[in-house]
């Protein structure tokens, strides 16, 4: 398997919107790129970047008070809005995607909620909007937000550093005296991909000794793979990275990742249905789609439980859905989160000011997209006070399908649709 990413630019245009007879002001983003969980052979992304028009309406501020225990029950759209339609059936036809799920927020509203196609073929199995997805990079800003928790409470702090004496993990891992400049490592260079290496530009090590459980693949990477970089002076998209985080929290919480991110992320704004996912067919959980691999890939061949805390989440739309409008700033539900860990969480680093703890940076407008063999995914907190949520089962090598994943709000939104002013999270 190459572990090798190549690093792309997303970009997402702003289109035209007709409010109260005005046209929004000309705008382009550039998305900073997030690279994604490990392809088996190497992918090119050819999209372009293209320039539109458009506005950003929400500026809440959010409260970070919390809502306590939250529980919907949730209703797939009635009315269609055909605009998008067009463009989930255009892009699911080009690429050859069975399956698709939809979430739109307006106003911190569910507006949109549909599911496409079929979620098993041999089966012909109708996709449905609790279908449940493999996340792939969308898993990391689970770990960022439950970070940025045990950041408010006190726990931890982002200078901290994570190896060493003193340190938070101290030597739990490793064999060897610590290699130059590991013992500087800090939460924060963890967060924004900064650690000084360990990431896709060096092939990174979360794609290697598949057989390894988390634990002994630290101490292999801490014994065999020495840092490229003085932390903090160079941005590397880096899985292991983020799997060092899961253990931090771990270690903070005396908790295993997925019952801390639980703990202190999902509870607490009414998600239940989320978990870590399994590694082959037979692994496969209650209500999860079945994967289908194109260009010779097998969804079923890679250790997806090992990737929990930066590519091992499965969930609904819906349930990213409910998790954006949490962590939003936008104002009419309580975010839990406060203002400044919001912006703490949405700011870049000195050496890549387009990315976060977790997030691509574009503005006031925060994404990321994941990708596993078999799986597509897409998450989107929008300054126009829209967010949506795209997941797929499978994921393709033609070109520009990472763009085209994207363009499928942009297109529709262009057209200026009618949405629902209802809100599906409260039916």
């Amino acid at each position: 398997m190459k572990n090798t990413y190549p690093f792309g630019l997303y970009s997402l245009s702003f289109n035209a919107l007709k409010i109260s007879k005005l046209i929004a002001i000309a705008g382009l983003l550039l998305f900073a790129a997030c690279k994604k969980d490990a392809p088996s052979v190497p992918k090119t992304n050819n999209g372009t970047d293209t320039t539109g028009k458009g506005t950003g309406t929400g500026t809440g501020t959010g409260t970070g008070g919390g809502t306590g225990t939250i529980v919907d029950t949730l209703t797939p759209s009635k009315v269609a809005v055909a605009a998008l339609d067009d463009e989930v059936n255009t892009f699911m036809t080009t690429y050859d995607v069975p399956a698709v799920s939809v979430a739109i927020t307006k106003g911190e509203k569910l507006v949109y909620l549909k599911a496409y196609g079929v979620s098993n073929k041999s089966k012909g199995t109708k996709a449905v909007i609790s279908d449940r997805y493999r996340l792939a990079s969308c898993s990391k800003q689970f770990t960022a937000v439950a970070i940025m928790k045990l950041l408010e409470q006190g726990k931890i702090k982002l200078s901290d550093k994570v190896f060493g004496d003193g340190a938070i993990l101290g030597k739990t891992y490793g064999t060897k005296a610590y290699g130059l400049h590991i013992t500087d490592i800090t939460v924060d260079q963890l967060l924004h991909h900064t650690s000084g290496g360990w990431g896709n530009e060096t092939d990174d090590p979360m794609f290697s000794n598949p057989t390894m459980t988390t634990a002994q693949l630290i101490t292999w990477t801490l014994d065999n793979r020495p840092l490229d970089h003085v932390p903090g002076t160079n941005y590397d998209y880096s899985n292991f990275g983020y799997c060092i985080l899961g253990r931090v929290i771990e270690k903070i919480t005396g908790q295993a990742y997925a019952e801390a991110v639980k703990t202190l992320v999902l509870t607490p704004i009414g998600i239940t249905d989320m978990t870590i996912g399994g590694n082959t067919l037979a692994d496969k959980q209650a209500k999860e789609v079945t994967y289908y691999g194109q260009s010779g890939e097998d969804p079923y061949a890679y250790n997806i439980t090992r990737m929990d805390a930066h590519g091992g989440w499965v969930a609904t739309a819906a349930d990213l859905a409910r998790f954006l409008v949490y962590i939003d700033k936008f104002p009419v539900r309580p975010d839990i989160l406060t203002s400044a860990s919001l912006t703490t969480m949405y700011t870049g680093s000195t050496a890549n000011a387009g990315y976060g703890c977790g997030w691509a940076i574009a503005g006031d407008s925060y994404f990321h997209q994941g990708s596993l063999p078999g799986t597509a995914t897409e998450q989107a907190r929008l300054g126009n006070g829209f967010n949506f949520v795209i997941l797929t089962n499978t994921r393709s090598f033609k070109a520009n399908f990472d763009f085209a994943l994207d363009q499928i709000f942009w297109k529709a939104y262009a057209k200026n649709p009618t949405w629902a002013t209802g809100d599906l999270f409260l039916k």
